[in-house]
Order: structure tokens, then sequence, then C-alpha cells
């Protein structure tokens, strides 16, 4: 296994990609220099907040956890029933819920606060950077449904073609 890296050494990568695109389309190159820069900039590292994020994005639970809680605010226990009434893979245990809540609350997503009952427990909500993640979410699965007769249409051809070569 690699170590992780703590940069990037953006000339170097620069030198890399030249050499790669030798002599090719120069809007290309310039596109891929824009994106080395952006990289840097959003660091390499795990804990990162564009990696985290993404990887947190596109886990099993947290971006339903997110949608859960764009509808309202919820005690543990009812998330926990959400999920397996709403999610396609069903139960959630009480560890991996427990383990996604606070990684959101961490990320400054969604908020826990103390509710005063009988007995007494906590309560998650959508924080404002929460809620504007959800709405890119709602952007994303907005353009899948815009576009799945288009991407069923792509596999279709993709399925058919593995099938001719064999």
């Amino acid at each position: 296994m690699f170590p992780e890296r703590d940069t990037i050494d953006v000339e170097a990568v620069l030198r890399q990609l030249e050499t790669i695109l030798r002599g090719g389309n120069e809007a290309a190159l310039e596109a891929l220099r824009a994106m080395v820069h952006h990289m840097a900039a959003d660091g390499v590292r795990r804990d990162q907040p564009m990696r985290e994020v993404f990887a947190r994005a596109g886990d099993k639970w947290s971006s339903l956890l997110l949608l859960l809680l764009s509808a309202g605010n919820f005690r543990h226990g009812v998330l926990r029933r959400l999920v397996a009434a709403v999610g396609s893979e069903g139960h959630i245990s009480q560890r991996m819920l427990t383990l996604r809540l606070r990684s959101l609350e961490r990320d400054g997503l969604i908020a826990r606060t103390t509710v005063s009952t009988q007995p007494p427990g906590v309560e998650y909500s959508l924080t404002p950077l929460g809620v504007g993640l959800v709405q890119q979410l709602n952007s994303v699965m907005q353009w899948i449904r815009d576009h799945q007769t288009e991407i069923r249409a792509a596999r279709e051809r993709f399925a058919s073609a593995e099938d001719a070569n064999g």
C-alpha cells in the first residue's frame, strides 16, 4: 500500500500531464491543470472535507439520513424505524446509525439536541449546512430522474456490446 501524502507536488504532476498529453489536446491539458490546482487546494489527506463529505454522501446510510431529517426533527429510535421503512437496504444496526449520526454531526450537517422528556432523549435535526447539502443531493437526484431513460439505454447498449464481444 502507498503511504498517504500530505500534499500534491503540483509542478511534478503538471509535468507528467504535459508528457502524457504531449502534442495533444491543449484544452484538455488546461482543464487538467485547473483540476490539479483545485485538488491541491482541497487537500489530499483522507480527513480533508472534500474527501470525507463525498465519501459520506456516497455511503450506504448518510444521504438517506440527511433526506429523512429534511422532513423534520427525529429521535434516534424514530430515525432507525424510518430507515427500515423507506430505505432499500432495510434495517440499520443501532451501532451503524450511531456512527453515521456522529459523523454527520462532526461535519456540522446535523445537530443533536437533548430533549427533556421522561426518559430523557436526543433529537436530530439538519443544520443550515446540512440543508444546503440536501439541496445539492436533491439536484443530483432530479438530474438522475431527468436522465434515467438515457442511462438505461446506455446500459443496454453496453450490455449488448459486452455480449457481442463474448
